[in-house]
């Protein structure tokens, strides 16, 4: 018997001990960093509120219960009975199934009725069915790329499960050393910009930290091969985990894959669904000029597959001698501060991604407190002695006068920005000047990666300021569903009749053209794109959708016939604490 077997049955006798008789424990296994827990009888482990929280707490583990697959009711059954116990005021707009993990989606435009008064409802659909709610919010916008996400992660479910269950397995591992060290090594993004990549080294453990492409540089990839990271082989790395999605810190991730690492992924929700988006998208792009991508879309689809989600403030183990704890960074969707504890309190690193510290219309600024850091590796830009960062107001005020002095002579504004973060930014800066009546009420045409990344930024309101995700699900108040703005298509009529058209705004992406690469923070203007996009923009139940036939559309066709899945926990209880920093941090600086 291997030392994790004779582990996970010292775990089976404390459940054992501490669970009520009257309720079944038909299994117990390890998957990715969590417990996992099978019961014949998920009515009452549901009805006992504390008892998770309880095992949690004896096991110092994250605890996931499940239902044992002989006591859940037929889907089709159990479907028509979650109908009937909703309330119709619940507004039920999708449910799916998933198998593996006993859970059931429910999406709804209120969740609090499918919920009900202290859980109530939710706790009569599992009596009802065995199967675990887990609720939603419907999305106002449809997201093609989060539907083919969970569309194909429900495809491979299978394979995934056998993967969490491998990668479980290793994370509670013996560890091999008692040697105590820690070492940082760059792999590049110190001193430049772009190929943001780290590995945090013990004895027992290698971690890489992002894996990104340097803009504009061809062939100028992270140094893979050095012993710390590739060179010794890729079974050698434990672990990766990804700040957020953007091109400079995530574009090389699939090429891990392509090179033989076989391990998970951590990151937030959100940066997965907007990797897979950015990376397909970011092999179009090589196509389209002319290049040889790295890796083609079946890499993309690996690195899905093997993505582990963390919610933020989650402690997580990821390996024998390392947790994960994941903070908002306040960049863009879903990025994170990663905050690295060392052994039983031995060291702690902090890598802060990209960060902006102030809050945006969008996000909150990203977190500054943890429990303890004696080591922050900390994004540079903008830190030199002679930089300047424009300020926010100036720049609103510069972009409103130039809007106004264009349409006064009858002309079209350009506003390049990137998909993921900024062009939201500046759609919610130009929807309320209009509302104000700061400038003149014109169409604004959006790319369809522009507008796709926009409906993934809807389906994640949680990941929002507060007042943004309130104002997104209230119909008359969304800025996203301002009549001004359009999806367009990139056929050449379609841009011909935007160009001599009446004065517009138009949001292409930096770069999206043939020929012009996109480098973050461009202030160039580029020609209206020939990407393909969008044509109409559709409503479904009142709300806009749209869907772009860019990277998320080669997603759908590779995975077409499965059915919509979700991978996310029925029970994760918390041991994440915030406090104020202890201790002296040094830095160590770097750049985008």
């Amino acid at each position: 018997m291997s030392t994790v077997d004779k582990q996970l049955e010292g775990v089976k006798a404390t459940i054992d001990d501490v669970v009520p008789r009257r309720i079944s424990i038909s299994d117990v296994t390890y998957e990715g960093p969590e417990l996992v827990i099978y019961t014949r009888d998920p009515a009452e482990f549901a009805a006992d509120t504390e008892l998770v929280r309880q095992l949690a707490s004896t096991l110092r583990k994250r605890i996931t219960v499940r239902p044992d697959p002989s006591v859940l009711t037929r889907p089709g059954d159990a479907e028509r009975v979650i109908r009937d116990v909703v309330p119709d005021d619940a507004g039920v707009t999708d449910i799916e199934f998933d198998r593996e993990t006993g859970e059931v989606r429910i999406e709804a435009r209120d969740p609090g009725a499918v919920i009900g008064r202290g859980g109530e409802t939710r706790r009569e659909i599992t009596a009802a069915v065995g199967w675990t709610p887990e609720v939603v919010r419907s999305a106002p916008i449809e997201s093609s790329t989060v539907d083919n996400v969970r569309s194909f992660l429900g495809q491979e479910r299978e394979e995934r499960r056998t993967i969490l269950e491998r990668v479980g397995r290793q994370i509670h591992r013996e560890p091999m050393s008692d040697d105590e060290w820690v070492r940082i090594t760059s792999l590049g993004c110190c001193r430049e910009v772009g190929r943001a990549a780290f590995v945090i080294s013990t004895p027992n453990t290698r971690i890489l930290v992002d894996c990104g492409e340097k803009p504009g540089a061809n062939g100028e990839t992270p140094y893979l091969d050095v012993p710390e990271a590739l060179g010794s082989g890729a079974s050698t790395i434990d672990a990766v985990v990804l700040t957020h999605a953007h091109l400079d810190h995530a574009a090389l991730v699939p090429l891990l894959y392509e090179r033989g690492y076989d391990g998970p992924i951590y990151c937030t929700e959100p940066t997965r669904d907007l990797l897979g988006l950015l990376t397909l998208d970011y092999i179009d792009s090589a196509n389209a000029d002319g290049r040889t991508p790295p890796y083609d879309s079946e890499m993309v689809r690996e690195a899905i597959k093997h993505t582990i989600t963390l919610e933020y403030g989650d402690v997580t183990d990821i390996a024998p001698d390392v947790k994960l704890t994941l903070h908002n960074a306040g960049h863009v969707l879903g990025s994170s501060v990663v905050h690295f504890h060392v052994g039983e309190g031995l060291y702690n690193v902090a890598f802060s991604g990209d960060i902006h510290y102030s809050d945006t219309r969008l996000l909150d600024g990203a977190v500054n407190q943890f429990p303890r850091v004696e080591t922050l590796v900390l994004e540079s830009t903008y830190g030199g002695r002679n930089d300047y960062q424009t300020d926010q107001n100036d720049s609103e005020r510069k972009l409103k006068q130039v809007v106004r002095d264009t349409a006064d002579r009858g002309g079209t504004v350009l506003v390049p920005t990137e998909a993921v973060g900024r062009a939201q930014e500046v759609m919610l800066v130009l929807a309320e000047a209009m509302r104000e009546g700061e400038i003149p009420d014109l169409p604004i045409y959006l790319d369809g990666m522009v507008w796709e990344a926009t409906a993934v930024h809807t389906t994640y309101p949680e990941f929002l300021r507060d007042d943004m995700a309130d104002r997104i699900f209230d119909a008359d108040e969304n800025p996203f569903l301002s009549d001004q703005f359009h999806a367009f298509d990139g056929d050449d009529a379609e841009r011909e009749s935007i160009a001599g058209g009446d004065p517009a705004i138009v949001s292409p992406r930096p770069g999206c053209s043939p020929g012009a690469r996109s480098d973050r923070g461009s202030n160039t203007s580029a020609p209206i794109p020939t990407r393909r996009s969008p044509s109409s923009i559709t409503r479904r139940r009142g709300r806009r959708a749209g869907a772009s036939r860019t990277g998320s559309e080669r997603l759908r066709r590779a995975t077409a016939a499965a059915r919509r899945s979700t991978c996310r926990c029925a029970s994760r209880p918390s041991t994440a604490s915030r406090a104020t920093p202890t201790g002296r941090a040094s830095r160590t600086s770097s750049t985008r």
